[in-house]
């Protein structure tokens, strides 16, 4: 048997003895007990999370009352259903925080293989409003195929570049798998569509690899390709869809725009008169002017604008400030977890925060063209939050086998 036989088979070896080592020292950690809640869990993060879920449950309600009573003649329906769902978020944050993410390396392929599985379901199912492919109903209620593709793109990454660490700077290992799972993960997006998600999990897939060593030379290939992909799928009409979406980016405040352009451009135009109007301080909380069906679907991606409008500026930064903390924390948590398994899935997490916290912002003010990308913790939606506390669970279960402090 050849040298290089040997240093591979005992390369195998030492990984898996670590492997299992990691998950032992993990189990034993983990305190099952629910009296024990506050031992061993990061109580930082945990406090971070539930200030901006109370602070986006009350603004989501200053933003909703008057649609919701003009379009359903209730003025606490979004509350309420919005309230039932951080209910419900709360109990699996807090029953996945005591689950071993180890587990989740063992089903990674399977939990990647359910997300296409929901992409596909989405396509033949009947289409919504706008002729989109995105929802799973289930009754009254429904789920995005594409807020488990987001959470499966990092756990596979984060289960690839682990195992294959050793080897992440080559094409085989370090660059074929991840651009492989992004462009199948994407073509199925492109057929929805939904363009955005397909933005986020495109630059999930850019950090996670980068994180897990591949080489720069390799991420810059790729972006030429995409690039040239991109340039293809625009020449053939393919990007029909995501071109109406850019139409008026930029020229929301243009005083010559016609008809169209004018009626392309409203949502952003009134975002930003929202933002404009709030000034230094803010009109005071609940005292939104836009918000009177000015602003369309104020609860949702533009629900920041009304935050601006009503906190002001001052307002507005604090909460991009907690926000900064909650993704700060998360990244001293994931840094400093026992494995290397540990260490990328909660950077993959974190960092899908703190991206749709970034693009949001960037769309209410008219820098990227409108998306509908949701505000974590703050847009209404019990799929978006759902799946969002899901994520914080597994990032607080990373941090009971972490190496700090836990107060």
């Amino acid at each position: 048997m050849s040298t290089i036989e040997n240093t591979s088979r005992r390369r195998v070896q030492n990984y898996e003895r670590e492997r299992k080592a990691s998950t032992k020292r993990g189990r034993r950690k983990i305190n099952f007990s629910l009296l024990n809640i506050g031992k061993g869990i990061d109580m930082p993060f945990i406090l971070l999370i539930f200030v901006l879920l109370a602070i986006g449950i009350t603004m989501m309600f200053s933003a909703s009352y008057p649609v919701a009573y003009y379009e359903i003649g209730d003025s606490y329906y979004y509350l309420k259903r919005q309230l039932l769902f951080a209910a419900i978020g709360l109990v699996i944050m807090v029953a996945v925080s005591f689950v071993d993410y180890h587990y989740y390396h063992r089903f990674a392929a399977v939990i990647l293989g359910v997300s296409y599985f929901a992409l596909l379901l989405v396509l033949v199912l009947p289409s919504q409003e706008g002729g989109v492919h995105r929802w799973i109903g289930f009754g009254a209620f429904g789920i995005q195929a594409s807020e488990i593709s987001k959470f499966a793109i990092i756990l596979f990454m984060a289960h690839w570049g682990s195992r294959y660490y050793d080897r992440m700077g080559t094409l085989k290992y370090g660059v074929l798998p991840g651009a492989a799972v992004f462009l199948s993960t994407a073509i199925l997006l492109l057929f929805e569509p939904h363009y955005s998600c397909i933005v986020i999990i495109g630059i999930l897939t850019v950090v996670m690899m980068f994180v897990s060593g591949i080489k720069i030379k390799w991420l810059a290939i790729g972006a030429g390709v995409l690039a040239a992909l991109i340039l293809l799928l625009w020449a053939t009409g393919m990007l029909t869809y995501a071109m109406e979406r850019m139409d008026g980016w930029g020229q929301a405040l243009n005083e010559d725009l016609d008809r169209d352009m004018w009626n392309s451009t409203w949502q952003t135009r009134n975002s930003l008169y929202a933002i404009g109007s709030g000034g230094l301080f803010g009109l005071g909380l609940g005292q939104s002017r836009q918000k009177y069906l000015y602003l369309p679907e104020p609860q949702n991606d533009f629900i920041f604008a009304i935050v601006c409008e009503e906190l002001g500026l001052v307002g507005a930064v604090i909460i991009l400030m907690i926000f900064a903390l909650l993704v700060w924390r998360g990244v001293i948590i994931s840094l400093r977890a026992r494995d290397r398994f540990g260490k990328l899935l909660g950077i993959g997490l974190t960092t899908h925060i703190g991206l749709q916290v970034v693009l949001n912002i960037l769309v209410i003010t008219d820098w990227l063209p409108n998306t509908g990308i949701s505000l974590p913790f703050f847009s209404y939606g019990g799929s978006s939050l759902l799946s969002l506390m899901f994520e914080m669970g597994v990032i607080l279960a990373v941090s009971r086998t972490s190496n700090i402090e836990k107060s």
